[in-house]
């Protein structure tokens, strides 16, 4: 882990073998480029209130296996976070899905072909959010999330506004 120790235990992330760094920046849409998506998944975001913790049942659209998880974010800086998941059976996802107390998103993600090496994903919110797209794309480092040109289907950036992160979103719906 590339991130200073110190820092990462006053985040509560103790044990840099458990945790994992996830580097991205965010976009609005204009339109999801139908041509690119290799995968769709459905997703339901519990977000835990009064917590970081999120509950994710992801599942593919077709055939495939789901993956269900709790996880734990703490962000280091705009677009550096440090996150840690555990991977739920269905019998153990369905307890904490039926008693943890939280509000929930829905969203179809399109997983594109890679941009330039670089994994991307849109994401069609659902319900209450219904109409808003937002693109993602992950690095592996930072000199890679500095230098990469924004694709021809993105609006704006948004990585530095924490209203379109998941939590607010839940909490207070489309940023006006």
């Amino acid at each position: 882990m590339d991130i200073d120790l110190d820092l990462a235990n006053r985040l509560g992330f103790p044990r840099p073998q458990y945790t994992a760094v996830e580097r991205e920046r965010r976009w609005l849409c204009r339109y999801i480029p139908q041509e690119r998506i290799v995968s769709t998944e459905a997703i339901t975001d519990l977000y835990v209130t009064g917590s970081r913790l999120r509950l994710r049942e992801a599942r593919p659209v077709g055939e495939g296996t789901p993956r269900l998880r709790l996880t734990r974010k703490a962000d280091v800086d705009r677009h550096t976070r440090l996150i840690t998941s555990i991977y739920l059976p269905e019998d153990e996802f369905a307890i904490l899905a039926s008693s943890l107390p939280g509000s929930r998103i829905r969203k179809l993600r399109h997983r594109l072909d890679a941009i330039d090496g670089v994994t991307m994903s849109v994401d069609e919110f659902q319900g209450e959010l219904a109409g808003l797209l937002l693109a993602e794309a992950e690095f592996e480092n930072p000199e890679h999330l500095a230098l990469f040109s924004a694709p021809d289907f993105v609006a704006r950036e948004v990585t530095d506004d924490p209203r379109f992160t998941g939590g607010c979103l839940v909490r207070h719906g489309i940023p006006t």
